[in-house]
């Protein structure tokens, strides 16, 4: 697997499964497993988005008397509405940020071949994460309140909501690859409290997501949503820490792994080290968002991919990622040691070299080395 597996016969995802612990050594074992972890999945649906929306309509619309035991005001931390509408600015950013999922592809607005049948059935009178988005953004649209407290009410229908026109939202009965992506994460932040969801996370269900439900298997491509979920929440228990802020500076966290990257590279090339220092170019400059999504925003997505597969296939977890981090400095040492702070900085910033197999390969030199 470290040195790419191919896609053919749906290998890869096969693989990643094995490889996130999501899927026993024992072959035997993976039918009732996988059965198991997508009913379990299916449960999750209905008690997180399905029973809410289900109380939303029954509540919301017909009743809102302020006479009940729960209402919309109620200020105890308890009360279903409070926790309603804190889910509600967890979804916002998840929408937010799913809406922007590789805009260079059109995979992720494209509808999926396996719509979720609990959700998007027509005769659902309940509230889904759609009409939750929908209504949310049309309630903080209408009323914006300007400086001396009086609130100014605009009509919403002359507003085009900006976010929605990043993705379309696809007709009723369909749903946009994007939009499962949006329900796995909200169902990770619901399972998660601790951390429920952070900017970034997106960009680590992306990949995955678009793995699973791109195997040629139909039979597992169908559970891409579950599959992915699982995948994912194994995945984020091992680099959950380098999201949590305050971890950043214990030694699970992010800022003891970006010095990593730096005193492995004054090891590997200390001209190079003391090029960067003397230009006071800092890791978390750069290495910051290498680290944390896993080179995801730094390579096209296929080359992303198979990225992924020799990370995944590092049984020292992630301890490869460092190399990969030194491998791309030192093949492009020539100009960071004729450039300047500012030229350095774009260099690292928007990294020039687009060719993965040849960084894989200074990476494993550097490991053997």
């Amino acid at each position: 697997c470290s040195t790419g597996i191919p896609f053919d016969g749906g290998l890869r995802c096969l693989c990643w499964k094995i490889l996130l612990n999501y899927l026993p050594l024992e072959k035997a074992l993976w039918s009732s497993l996988l059965k198991k972890q997508r009913d379990l999945y299916s449960q999750f649906l209905k008690e997180m988005i399905i029973q809410p929306g289900i109380a939303k309509a029954n509540l919301g619309v017909s009743r809102e008397d302020v006479t009940l035991e729960d209402h919309p005001l109620n200020p105890n931390p308890d009360s279903r509405w409070n926790t309603y509408f804190k889910d509600n600015e967890v979804l916002l950013q998840i929408d937010k940020d799913v809406r922007r999922l590789y805009p260079d592809m059109a995979f992720f607005q494209r509808p999926t071949d396996y719509p979720c049948l609990l959700i998007l059935d027509p005769q659902n009178e309940f509230e889904t994460l759609r009409k939750r988005v929908e209504q949310t953004t049309l309630k903080s649209q209408t009323v914006a309140r300007n400086r001396s407290g009086v609130t100014n009410v605009s009509s919403p229908l002359k507003t085009t909501p900006s976010s929605l026109s990043e993705y379309e939202v696809l007709p009723n009965g369909c749903e946009a690859h994007w939009e499962v992506v949006e329900r796995i994460l909200f169902i990770y932040a619901k399972l998660n409290p601790g951390i429920a969801y952070v900017q970034g996370m997106n960009e680590i269900v992306g990949p995955l997501y678009y793995t699973f439900a791109t195997d040629p298997n139909s039979e597992w491509k169908e559970h891409a949503e579950a599959d992915t979920f699982f995948c994912f929440t194994n995945l984020m228990a091992e680099i959950r820490d380098n999201f949590i802020k305050s971890l950043d500076d214990s030694q699970c966290g992010i800022t003891y792994k970006m010095e990593k990257v730096y005193s492995t590279l004054k090891e590997k090339d200390v001209e190079l080290y003391l090029k960067l220092q003397e230009q006071n170019i800092k890791p978390q400059f750069f290495a910051f968002r290498w680290l944390t999504l896993l080179l995801s925003q730094e390579f096209l997505l296929p080359d992303v991919i198979r990225i992924w597969d020799s990370l995944f296939a590092d049984d020292k977890r992630f301890d490869f990622l460092l190399l990969v981090c030194c491998a791309m400095l030192t093949l492009i040492r020539d100009q960071l040691l004729e450039g300047d702070f500012t030229l350095n900085m774009r260099l690292l910033q928007d990294y020039p070299i687009s060719d993965v197999h040849l960084i894989l390969k200074k990476a494993k030199e550097l490991q053997d080395s």
